[in-house]
């Protein structure tokens, strides 16, 4: 038996006193209102304020005699690590490995919880709801995770539109950058990776703050989300990014489940998975390996390389001659060479806006610019200390690690400007894809196949609780968009099951107006996706955030990404916290033919629909029985409704809003959100 040595105030002298007695008159004292007010029991006389205050002093001598908590190792996921925003007002699942048998404690701002780490090494334990606040300090048997608050948790998923980072030309960034200053924002980016089984970590990541180091690398959709959400609810607000550009959502889904769903292009795919673990193990272990070796190849080269190779007097004769922009794209890892003359020694400006992906370049074997990954190729300053009167010479070298096939310029977008003259770069390039540097191995994309995403970026995180998701995505799906209503259903139930939330918010972006502008476009991938989109508002605590006025037609990756954060926050508000307010632009009601023509009736107007320019309401089509669709004028009549003229003759069966990839619109609320595309018959309403 343990015991405890005692000062006593009554004889002067040290008491021996066993632990468990010592426990067991502090157990019933601490039930007895009276002990608060420092009276106790009849049955106790003695014992006072002064000595309770005393025994408060004397608790960590306690602890260190025997009560203290466990001290064996544990090991955290990534998730759990300093700067971590834990979710306010939901159980909170501390988790990771330990020695198996062992007792595990764990204390987070006054809550306490504790287990035994199981026969396979895996703890969890759980806490009760916390409110929102911090720092604290996580501390688990002897180890400890500082700098932790307690706050909004959101998952950022999707694709490349998710991914985008602040830094890659979003518009009004700067602005960002100039204020950046949120230490109660923190941003946690998953590591790409994939796997053919569920893993129980992601493979790399960690929480960083709001700052002017991070804050450019942080998904600016999710950013200007987060910030709404910190400034108006005055909590901090962690972001989870785990998206992948260019993917499928067969990919973030679980394999089993798609396996479940009969007769789509994904579910033999799935079953064969499933069946044959094995053998993808060793594909995808090779293909990683490849990876790596690419990975190490395509990074930056090796720099008495590249001043070799970018030098005036580097022989270059036996490389091909191409021309350029024509010969794009280039393939493997690209390097190609122009001479140009120049008058003077002036500072000259280079413009070559369209380089694909990443690339270095380089005058007179000099580098003038690193240009990474979703950044925007500025014009670049050479100055006048490294340019020749007479001959120059430009080198790039250009890597695409998407597909292996980089690009380098665009027709009428290849050119130096010195003191107001243009020099044309377009035209003949010496150009070597394997004499420099060898050719990098074949790379798959095993990451888009049914579930592989989902097993090593999504399955680790589930744990952790989270506000609800964010996500932006479909642009991968567009060719398979029938497919798209039952998808994405399932990956948004697939994922609510597995954090144990059936009802966990899920918002999303509907796709933005991209391509060639057509007034009629009936068959449009885009338009019928956007389609399904919105037919899967009809899951429980779902929200969506349509853009379909602030895309670009040459630019999958439109660079006005404030508005989309912000009006996904719009979306949380009302899903999330429930408050009553006008988060959506118009939403079709009803149609009704009338003498005039054709009366559409539309909610989500707020104060009255109205027109962002002209006077004709654009966007709308009709068809008939025979199928042939014809444009039709509209104009706005009365607070919620539009009245479209019918052409002479002409007898619809129904009607599409904003129905093509790039449809010209301008039919707003009073808050400037956007019509929601949509379709109607008008038999159905008849």
């Amino acid at each position: 038996m343990r015991h405890l040595l005692i000062w006593s105030t009554q004889s002067r002298r040290l008491r021996r006193t066993s632990i468990s007695a010592f426990a067991k008159v502090f157990d019933r004292l601490g039930s007895d209102k009276s002990f608060i007010l420092g009276k106790f029991p009849d049955n106790r006389p003695n014992i006072t304020l002064k000595k309770i205050c005393l025994f408060a002093l004397l608790l960590p001598l306690l602890f260190a005699c025997g009560l203290s908590k466990p001290d064996s190792a544990v090991e955290f996921p990534k998730l759990i690590s300093e700067g971590m925003v834990v979710q306010r007002d939901q159980p909170i699942k501390i988790w990771g490995r330990g020695v198996p048998d062992k007792k595990i404690r764990a204390s987070l701002a006054g809550a306490i919880g504790s287990t035994q780490v199981l026969a396979d090494s895996t703890w969890v334990v759980q806490l009760p709801p916390l409110p929102a606040g911090g720092p604290y300090e996580l501390v688990v048997n002897a180890q400890s995770v500082k700098d932790v608050y307690i706050g909004d948790v959101w998952l950022a998923g999707g694709q490349s539109n998710m991914e985008w980072p602040l830094k890659s030309g979003v518009i009004r960034a700067e602005e960002e950058f100039a204020k950046a200053d949120f230490p109660k924002i923190r941003f946690f980016k998953v590591a790409k990776d994939y796997s053919v089984e569920e893993k129980t970590d992601v493979s790399e990541g960690e929480w960083k703050a709001a700052n002017a180091d991070n804050l450019p690398d942080f998904s600016a959709v999710a950013w200007f989300f987060a910030k709404q959400n910190h400034l108006e609810k005055g909590v901090p607000v962690g972001i989870i990014e785990s998206n992948w550009g260019g993917t499928p959502a067969e990919g973030w889904t679980e394999t089993k489940v798609l396996a479940e769903i009969a007769e789509r292009s994904y579910t033999e795919e799935s079953a064969e998975i499933l069946e044959n673990m094995e053998k993808w193990k060793e594909v995808l272990a090779k293909n990683q390996k490849n990876q790596a070796v690419r990975d190490s190849l395509i990074g930056a080269p090796d720099s008495a390389l590249a001043k070799k190779a970018s030098s005036l007097d580097f022989d270059d004769a036996d490389w091909a001659a191409i021309n350029l922009p024509a010969a794009n794209p280039l393939e493997h890892i690209a390097w190609v060479r122009k001479r140009f003359n120049l008058s003077s020694t002036d500072e000259a400006t280079l413009t070559i806006p369209d380089v694909q992906q990443m690339a270095f370049l380089y005058v007179n074997g000099t580098q003038i610019h690193h240009k990474d990954w979703g950044a925007a190729m500025p014009e670049v300053k050479i100055p006048s200390g490294i340019l020749n009167e007479g001959q120059n010479i430009l080198t790039i070298r250009a890597v695409n690690g998407w597909n292996n096939r980089p690009q380098i310029g665009t027709e009428g977008q290849m050119y130096l400007t010195q003191n107001e003259k243009k020099i044309n770069l377009e035209g003949t390039w010496n150009y070597s894809n394997s004499r420099l540097e060898p050719r990098p191995p074949v790379v798959e994309y095993h990451n888009w196949r049914p579930g592989f995403m989902f097993n090593a970026m999504i399955a680790p995180l589930t744990n952790y609780a989270i506000r609800g998701v964010i996500w932006y995505q479909g642009e991968s799906n567009t060719g398979r968009h029938e497919e798209y209503r039952e998808l994405f259903g399932a990956m948004i139930s697939n994922w609510r099951r597995r954090w144990g939330a059936e009802e966990m918010p899920f918002l999303f972006v509907q796709l933005a107006n991209f391509m060639e502008r057509k007034e009629l476009q009936p068959e449009s991938s885009w338009a019928y996706l956007r389609d399904a989109q919105s037919q899967t508002l009809e899951l429980p605590a779902t929200g969506m955030a349509t853009i379909i006025d602030i895309g670009e037609e040459t630019d999958i990756h439109p660079r006005n990404k404030r508005d989309v954060g912000e009006r996904l926050w719009l979306q949380a508000r009302k899903v999330a916290f429930g408050e009553k307010i006008l988060a959506s632009g118009p939403v079709f009601q009803t149609i009704s033919l009338d003498e005039n023509g054709l009366l559409v009736t539309f909610s989500e107007v707020g104060e009255g629909l109205k027109l962002t320019s002209g006077d004709e309401v654009l966007g709308f089509i009709a068809e008939n029985a025979s199928g042939k669709f014809e444009p039709l004028k509209g104009t706005l009549t009365g607070k919620d409704q539009v009245l479209l003229e019918l052409p002479q003759g002409f007898e619809p069966v129904g009607i599409r809003y904003a129905w093509a990839d790039n449809p010209e619109v301008n039919l707003v609320n009073h808050l400037n959100l956007p019509a929601v595309p949509f379709k109607a018959s008008l038999k159905t309403e008849e």
